[in-house]
């Protein structure tokens, strides 16, 4: 199985960079959106706007539970050669939940995740991004492998984002900034 299926998703992009435009760019392309084009479902099998938004603040929270499980405390080295196990999530499972989620709540929520992530990531040093932990599904990976997870799944859903918004023409896309 592949280690990290959103690795192509960067594009030769800094990973960091990417999480850190991502709320922005959410904010521009959402929050000019009405509350019926919020929650239109676009198609069978397909989340609404609210949903999507949903979808994201609750990656945001497994992502971050998974950088703490992964990152040796400062101070100590790479860590015991017993790789820690991250638990996997199943998202359609999580999504039958999303109809008492509100899009601002979601908007809110993924915007706090997302600066307390940060700021995590902002003490990790070189040697912690080579830190080992076992993914269940993809054997192996590191936390920079995590990292670059975060940023990949961020940009997927941005252009799946825009290119939804535009097809639907709800809106004249913005370029990001």
């Amino acid at each position: 199985m592949e280690e990290n299926p959103y690795a192509k998703h960067l594009e030769g992009r800094e990973a960091i960079a990417i999480l850190t435009a991502t709320p922005a760019r959410l904010h521009e392309l959402l929050t000019p959106l009405s509350e019926e084009e919020i929650n239109r479902v676009p198609g069978p099998k397909k989340w609404s706007l609210r949903e999507l938004m949903a979808h994201l603040a609750d990656c945001e929270l497994a992502f971050g539970f998974r950088l703490r499980q992964a990152l040796p405390p400062i101070g100590e080295g790479i860590g015991a050669p017993d790789l820690p196990a991250i638990q996997t999530f199943d998202q359609d499972v999580w999504a039958t939940r999303y109809a008492v989620y509100d899009f601002a709540a979601s908007l809110a929520t993924f915007d706090a995740l997302r600066a307390w992530n940060l700021r995590l990531l902002s003490t990790v040093r070189p040697e912690d991004r080579e830190h080992r932990l076992q993914h269940p599904e993809r054997g192996p990976i590191t936390v920079q492998t995590i990292v670059e997870t975060i940023a990949g799944h961020d940009t997927h859903h941005l252009r799946l984002l825009e290119s939804l918004l535009k097809h639907e023409g709800v809106q004249e896309v913005p370029s990001p900034s």
